[in-house]
Formats: structure tokens, sequence, C-alpha cells
């Protein structure tokens, strides 16, 4: 463990110092009260065995004790829960902050991360954190308090058989030096284990289709098992040290305890110590087991609770490479027109795009087909800048991108990706979520662009309908479809499609590049698609091979040029022949 782990820990802290410092002053104030009963209790004793005249009773004693304790605790009660509402605060803190800085990350981030390991960090990486500020605060501070004042007052009672009691606390310590490494380390470990067992049941759970389809139950439930059993042998690990550190510390405090009783019962009987001040003394060394056996469950917390926050702080102190402009140009409108300047885009070191040179005028309609892999797709996430661009490669109404608010640049474009992401929400929410506050009579405008109303009209519940995780009620087509009006309702000035109709048959398709012609009006439209027949109103149309621009022209130029765009339109005409036999 090492403090820098627990460094962007510091604001939270200094936010609910009032909580914290108000906890510990009732603490304070509780353990001052426990202490107290010790020493009335030597009073008492004494006062039995030479009362002195005019001196107070046993029962006297017996009254303040019980006050004492009832005081106890009642300001326990106040400590606690002082301390334990600032250690959820800052858990309820640390999780906005989580899912702010998540919100701000780009998609190379997600790339490489993956679903399951992110929800642990949220869940269980959190629970741990909390734990070390809410009650491990607690027990650190009524530690000290307990150690440092029943010590003094030992020591006021006598120096040397404190000394005595103190014998068996070096080992503890050499013990704890030796095992907080391998408790920090197995911790790391157990919690890098619960995270891939989170992305196992996240991933199977998605894929349930995939797994039933392919007979892969055994399979991934063996797969499963092998991710438990690590979890489980760094998790034992953890549970053998505790087991072995806890019962030690209650160890050194009986041992402490063995030595007074010897050592101090002769030394009442010689005269050396009064019997008042053994009990006394004896009274504040029992206080002192109890913490010294927390100590070896604070350790346990502190280690955890650093290997936690080691993956949360990766989570924290991630960077997005996607950024604001430190002095962005205003711009009160984007109308539409892009242009690529020699681009070219590699990730993680793999050159994807290279050289590309191209000009699109304001409602202008161009079509981008390609072989698998060339690029279409990194093509125009650039556009929106879903991954970085290099300075003065692409611009938008002649300005570089990378001057452009995010904000004010994907406000103007409407994005249809790949993969139709649905929330598990209603199907007017899925289609409102292109445009806040958007109308029923919007949302219905959209859908009938996307030829879904049809669809939507069959269900039972029309837009109110829940389309369930992903959409997994709805069939590939109409999320397909639902994306697309998602995209329309936002009025964007640039319209990006990717492969947009893959999923809805040859009518569909006909039916909504029909209504996509009254839409497009003087909007910038980018249509990626392996269909050939979705790209016959566009103005130009670009093929990408191997990250690079092969050819450009409209439908019957590149078909005269006869290059690797009239081959693919040959083949889909083949296909469809063979389709209709």
């Amino acid at each position: 463990m090492t403090i820098r782990e627990y460094s962007n820990l510091y604001e939270y802290i200094r936010n609910c110092r009032t909580r914290y410092l108000l906890g510990s002053l009732f603490l304070l104030g509780a353990n001052g009260f426990a202490l107290l009963i010790p020493w009335l209790l030597k009073l008492a004793v004494e006062g039995l065995k030479n009362p002195a005249p005019g001196g107070h009773a046993p029962g006297y004693y017996a009254a303040w004790i019980i006050v004492a304790a009832l005081a106890h605790g009642l300001v326990r009660v106040y400590s606690r829960t002082f301390i334990l509402h600032a250690g959820r605060r800052i858990e309820y803190e640390i999780r906005e902050d989580l899912h702010a800085k998540l919100q701000s990350l780009d998609l190379p981030y997600f790339a490489m991360g993956r679903t399951g390991d992110i929800l642990s960090r949220f869940s269980n990486d959190l629970a741990n954190v909390r734990m070390l500020l809410g009650f491990g605060f607690l027990n650190i501070i009524n530690t000290a308090i307990i150690y440092l004042a029943a010590l003094s007052l030992m020591v006021r009672i006598s120096p040397a058989l404190t000394l005595y009691a103190a014998i068996p606390y070096p080992f503890m310590i050499l013990l704890v030096k030796r095992v907080s490494h391998s408790i920090f380390h197995n911790s790391k470990m157990a919690q890098e284990e619960l995270s891939r067992l989170s992305s196992q049941v996240e991933e199977n759970v998605s894929a349930a289709v995939v797994v039933k389809a392919y007979c892969r139950e055994d399979a991934q439930t063996e797969a499963f098992r092998g991710i438990g059993t690590s979890y489980l042998y760094y998790s034992m690990k953890m549970a053998n040290l505790r087991g072995i550190l806890i019962p030690f510390m209650a160890l050194v405090g009986g041992v402490g305890t063995m030595i007074v009783l010897l050592a101090g019962g002769s030394r009442v009987i010689t005269g050396e110590l009064t019997l008042g001040d053994f009990v006394a003394f004896n009274g504040y060394l029992v206080m002192l087991i109890w913490p010294t056996v927390v100590l070896g469950w604070i350790l346990n917390l502190l280690q955890r609770g650093a290997a936690s926050m080691a993956r949360l702080n990766a989570l924290l102190d991630a960077k997005a490479t996607v950024r604001e402009p430190s002095d962005p140009v205003k711009m009160e409108k984007i109308s539409g027109r892009i242009e690529f300047r020699n681009l070219s885009f590699s990730y993680n070191g793999t050159p994807l795009l290279q050289g590309i040179d191209l000009q699109i005028g304001i409602g202008t309609r161009v079509g981008i087909v390609g072989p698998v892999g060339s690029g279409k797709t990194t093509l125009v996430r650039l556009i929106a800048r879903l991954y970085p661009v290099g300075d003065g490669e692409l611009f938008i109404d002649g300005v570089d991108i990378n001057r452009i608010s995010l904000q004010k640049l994907r406000d103007a474009i409407g994005y249809v990706p790949q993969e139709s992401f649905l929330f598990s929400r209603t199907v007017a929410e899925n289609i409102a979520f292109g445009r806040a506050g958007a109308t029923l009579q919007e949302i219905e405008g959209a859908a009938r662009l996307a030829c879904l109303d049809g669809d939507v009209a069959g269900f039972p519940n029309g837009y109110k309908t829940v389309v369930g995780e992903r959409g997994v009620t709805l069939s590939g087509g109409q999320k397909q479809r639902t994306a697309i009006a998602r995209a329309l309702i936002k009025n964007p000035a640039i319209l990006i499609l990717d492969d947009p109709l893959s999923a809805v048959d040859a009518g569909t398709e006909e039916a909504i590049l029909q209504g996509f012609s009254r839409y497009y009006g003087d909007r910038t439209v980018v249509i990626v698609s392996h269909r050939i027949s979705a790209l016959r109103d566009c103005n130009l149309i670009v093929v990408l091979d191997e990250g690079r621009i092969s050819e450009r022209g409209t439908h019957l130029e590149l078909l005269e040029i006869g290059g690797l765009y009239a081959a693919m339109y040959r083949e889909q005409q083949l296909r469809e022949e063979i389709a209709g036999y």
C-alpha cells in the first residue's frame, strides 16, 4: 500500500471535514466516558478497602458508573452517525464523479475496457472505499484515542507494569509488516478476478441468443468456473492472512493481560501497588484488547481500500483523447460543408486511413462503399470527432474541426451507427433521445420518415411500448429504423448513416429511401452502405480500399470505369437474380 493510491481521496475528505471533525469530537467524548469507568472502579475499591470518614459509599460510585455508561452509549451513537454518514457521502460523490468521467471519455477508452470491469468498480471497489472511510476511519480514530489515553493512565498508575504489558507488541508489529504487502497484492488480484467474473456474466446475459444457438452453455460454464476458481484462490489467501492476523492480535492482548496479572499481582501482595490501582490498570488493559484485535481488521481494510482506490484512480485519472478546444471558434450555425485534407488516421499503431482528400459541399449526398475493413466507419466517425483527428486534416464550414466546440459540432450531426443501440425504455423515449423536449408530434413525424409508424401501430402500447434491454423485443429492422428516427428528429445539418438499412427488406428500404429523398433538402448526407441500391440518389460515391480512396464519381461514372465499384455492383445484381429464382 502506498499513499499515492489515496491521493484522490483528499478533496473528498476535505469536503466532509466538518462531519469527520464532529464525529471525532463525539468519539473523543465517548471514549472519555469509557475511560472514566475504570477510574471510578478504582475509587470504589479503595473506598471499600480503606473507608475514609465522610467518604462516598460504594453506591455513589456505582451511580456514576451507570451515568458514565449511559453517556458513553449516547455519545457513541452520534460519533458513528457523523463518521458513517461522511463515508456514505464520499461514496456518493465518487460515484457521481466516476459516472461524469465515463461520460467525458471517448470511444478509444471504451474499446479497450470491459463493461463488467467498469461495473465492478462502481460496486465492489466503491464498497471497499466506503467501508474504509466509514468503519475504517471510525476504528482508526477510536483505536488511536484509546491507546493514547489508556496508555497514559496506565503509565500514571505504574510505568513498570505498562512496560511489561507492552512486551508482546513488537512481535505484532513485525507480523503486520510481513503480511501487509501480501494483503494488498491478494486484495487487488481478488478485485481484478471479481471484475472478470462480472464481465463474464454481463457478456453471457447480453449474448444469450448466441450462446444458446451455438450450444456453448457448457463451455461458458467452464470459463466462468475457471475465473471463479481464480477469484476463490485469492479470496482464500486473503481469508488465511486475516485468519492469522486477527487471532494473533487477540493473542497479543491476552499475553499482555497474563503478564500484568503475574507481575501486578505480586506488587499488590507486597504493597507496591494498591488494589484499586491494580483494578483500574486491568480495566484499561482490557480496553486495549479490542482495539488491538481491530488493528488487524483495519490493516486488512486499509490494504483492500488501497487496492480498490488503485482501480478507481485508473478510471478517475483516465484522459480522453478527444478534448474540447481551449479556444473554440464561435460559429452561429453549422451549414454542413466538409473537407478532408490529406487525412490519415491510425489506431494503436495500425494505419486505418491514409491520404484522404475529399470535399463535400452543403446539401451534397455522398455515398461511401468498399470492402470490409476498408475504413468506412472510421471515416464517418471522424466527422463527429468520435476519434481524435490531426490538426489541419478535417474542416467543417472551413473551420478546423479541432477548433469547434464538441457540443456545437455534435448538435449539428445526426448519426446512425452500424449497431443500433436502444435503451431499455419506450419507443418514444428512444426516438426522443436525439432531441431533448421533443413533442409526440415530432416523434411520430420522425417515425414516419423512418417507416416505423406502421410497426408501432401494431405494438401493444404504441409509442409507450418498452423495447427491453438493447431493444431485445424489436426485430433488427425495427431497431435500425428506431435509430434512424432518433437521428432524423434532431433535424441535423449533417446526417451520417452508417449502413442503416442492412437489416430491412428491399420493400422497406425502397420506402425509407423515398422518405429520405423528401427529407434531405439542403442537408449534407453521408451514407455508408454495402447495398449499392441505397446510394442511388447520391451526388458522389467514394470507394475506399485499404484505407485509401480508390475511386470516386457518380454511379454511372463508376460503372464506366469498370473498377472495384463496378465489380461490387455486378456481384450484388447476380445475387439478386439468384435470389429471384
